[in-house]
């Protein structure tokens, strides 16, 4: 698992709200998704090039893909209904791509993440799956991906020693039912537990563990649908 890169999620929302003034097919445009996955965050008002675009953005908003105009543009972010700047970036996106930006930890160390998606089909048969963690007071942790049914006690995690806001690459299973257990690293105690999850073949997903609306548990998931 690794960390992919940085992106203001507020940024790519201020493009995503500009997209109308450039979506043709003369414009280069790349393909964006994002998440505001930040829990303690307020709500925010956003400006593109000093033009207010979208105003009281909430914790877990989300979109699907939106194309977007490629290229350079001055973000700032504001607490809503303020001029308290919190975020002032330039940004860039290029063309062709396709990418997944989400506004990760407390507010106080608010990070910003780029992932590179991969949405094109997996082998006949096959899903694909891939894991985040966003949760910043879960500490580090094992996933365990099983079936619905599995003994925790017996099982081998899927993955291990987990540090916030890491990143897995895609994983290639076969369709059919599963359940993702996040534990703290070493234990069997579980923070996380999706119950049973119904892939059908061809999906692929990516799976956001979050911490609870303020921060701290509960902790929850959102799966995201990559094609």
């Amino acid at each position: 698992m690794k960390r992919i890169g940085f992106l203001g999620l507020m940024a790519a929302v201020a493009l995503t709200a500009a997209c109308s003034d450039s979506n043709d097919s003369s414009t280069p445009q790349a393909q964006l998704r994002v998440v505001h996955a930040s829990p303690d965050a307020p709500n925010v008002d956003v400006y593109l090039d000093g033009s207010k675009v979208l105003t009281n953005v909430p914790y877990l908003a989300n979109s699907g893909y939106l194309a977007v105009a490629a290229g350079s543009h001055n973000v700032k972010v504001n607490a809503t209904g303020t001029a308290t700047t919190v975020i002032d970036v330039t940004a860039t996106l290029m063309a062709g791509s396709y990418y997944t930006a989400m506004a990760t930890d407390l507010v106080a160390d608010i990070t910003p993440l780029l992932l590179a998606d991969t949405n094109t089909a997996p082998a006949a048969g096959k899903v694909r799956v891939r894991l985040v963690h966003a949760a910043p007071s879960a500490g580090v942790v094992d996933i365990y991906v099983t079936a619905p049914g599995a003994d925790l006690a017996t099982a081998t995690p899927t993955l291990t020693n987990i540090p916030f806001q890491a990143v897995s690459g895609y994983l290639e299973v076969p369709a059919g039912d599963y359940r993702v257990r996040i534990t703290a690293a070493g234990t069997k105690t579980v923070a996380i537990d999706s119950g049973t999850l119904t892939l059908a073949a061809g999906q692929v997903r990516t799976g956001v563990a979050v911490d609870n609306v303020g921060g701290g548990a509960p902790f929850g998931a959102i799966v995201l649908g990559d094609n």
